[in-house]
């Protein structure tokens, strides 16, 4: 957690409210309120914005050289007590599937290792099965998961994650807004490979409908090439398809709007490692800010 002596340097340092949200991975409101808090403490303006960018006040300029010492001494602080902690060289396994480890990990991991730079990463990708598997016999600390499919195993809701028709631009089913189950399941589809617990061939069983697969593969992205070269339509997720190139692709809702729940799962919070910890902390402390 960045303290409000912290945020109010670096909004002076870089100038700029929304270099330093996103500098410390924050929203810009709560930037503005952290330094409006911190006025109301001290109950004086520290700061100005106008046309020629943030500029101290004359109260701010005097209290702006104590408030970089405190910085400088939460610093030394929280490197004393990551070497008393043992974070330093620490690894932190993470068991994931492709559309949390390119859309949503890595912003974690980068605020992370800002804070604990000697601290290493391994993902794993699997499915959910897999996922599972490997939670339960120590190989990795922490998954990424479905919350069907926790068991006994400890959780954190993290998002939801609908699933999205994927078609070739000119397939005549791109001239609707909305795709039902009914339609897709008369294409030639290409099913993504999630194991034993399928989100989208669960989605057709609910619905009574039947469809055929002509293709089941596990990568995302060599299914958005094979949509490519018009050889089906399949469902992905929409976690996966944000921020993608898709201009020459048709990405339409689903009627019955077939979702999963992602959760961020662990064996026993007792046993878990201290990194892993801390970064489950990280994530969870930003998800519900």
């Amino acid at each position: 957690m960045v303290s409000k002596y912290a945020i109010f340097c670096s909004v002076i340092e870089l100038g700029s409210f929304t270099k330093t949200a996103k500098q410390l991975n924050y929203s810009q409101s709560a930037v503005s309120q952290t330094i409006k808090n911190l006025e109301e403490e001290i109950g004086t303006r520290l700061l100005t914005r106008g046309n020629e960018g943030i500029k101290l006040t004359k109260d701010g300029q005097t209290l702006y050289p104590y408030f970089q010492q405190i910085v400088q001494g939460e610093k030394q602080l929280t490197k004393k007590i990551k070497e008393l902690q043992g974070l330093d060289k620490a690894e932190i396994r993470i068991s994931i599937f492709t559309s949390a480890s390119r859309n949503f990990i890595l912003p974690f991991i980068k605020a992370f290792k800002a804070n604990y730079p000697s601290v290493n990463f391994v993902l794993k990708q699997g499915e959910y099965t897999s996922i599972y598997q490997w939670l339960e016999t120590g190989q990795v600390d922490l998954g990424f998961t479905h919350m069907d499919y926790v068991g006994q195993l400890q959780s954190q809701i993290l998002y939801q994650d609908s699933l999205y028709a994927v078609l070739p631009s000119k397939h005549p089913l791109a001239q609707q807004s909305e795709i039902s189950l009914a339609d897709l399941a008369q294409t030639e589809l290409i099913l993504l490979d999630e194991g034993d617990h399928s989100l989208t061939r669960t989605a057709f069983t609910k619905e009574n409908i039947v469809p055929t697969f002509t293709y089941e593969i596990y990568d995302d992205y060599t299914i958005l090439e094979m949509i490519r070269q018009g050889l089906g339509v399949s469902l992905l997720y929409e976690n996966f398809l944000d921020g993608l190139s898709l201009e020459d692709l048709a990405v339409r809702q689903i009627s019955e709007n077939p979702f999963r729940t992602v959760v961020l799962a662990w064996k026993n919070w007792q046993t878990l490692p201290l990194a892993a910890q801390q970064f489950a902390k990280n994530i969870s402390s930003t998800i519900h800010d």
